[in-house]
């Protein structure tokens, strides 16, 4: 990930319904949600959705796919890592101890989350 991106990406986060958004397709894993579902979730009308969606979209964030009849919505999880990565890559600089509580808070994960409520 390039300044770019990562600066289209953050622009896209730094709203706090896009940032809601995201926290609940990242729940949802690489199934994502279906625009619908999401909207409920996030506590959004459909109009006001489809305006963020697009944000995060552009943002590189999420992707979409039809599915029958709905639009499913999912994290472009390698884009997230990317930006993860574009912050850390050069954090420790020769003191690893300063990148040590990111990197346990990371190992630390749980790959088999259970959905968590998320404050909203």
């Amino acid at each position: 990930m390039d300044e770019r991106q990562a600066l289209s990406a953050f622009s896209a986060l730094s709203q706090e319904t896009r940032l809601r958004m995201v926290r609940h397709l990242v729940i949802a894993g690489p199934g994502g949600l279906a625009a619908g579902v999401l909207a409920t979730k996030v506590g959004v009308s459909t109009s006001n959705l489809t305006f963020h969606l697009k944000e995060l979209e552009r943002g590189g964030l999420i992707q979409s796919r039809r599915q029958s009849r709905s639009i499913i919505y999912s994290v472009v999880f390698s884009a997230l890592s990317g930006l993860v990565e574009f912050l850390m890559r050069d954090c420790c600089q020769g003191h690893p101890e300063v990148c040590a509580p990111a990197v346990a808070a990371l190992a630390a994960c749980d790959c088999n989350p259970q959905p968590e409520h998320i404050d909203v």
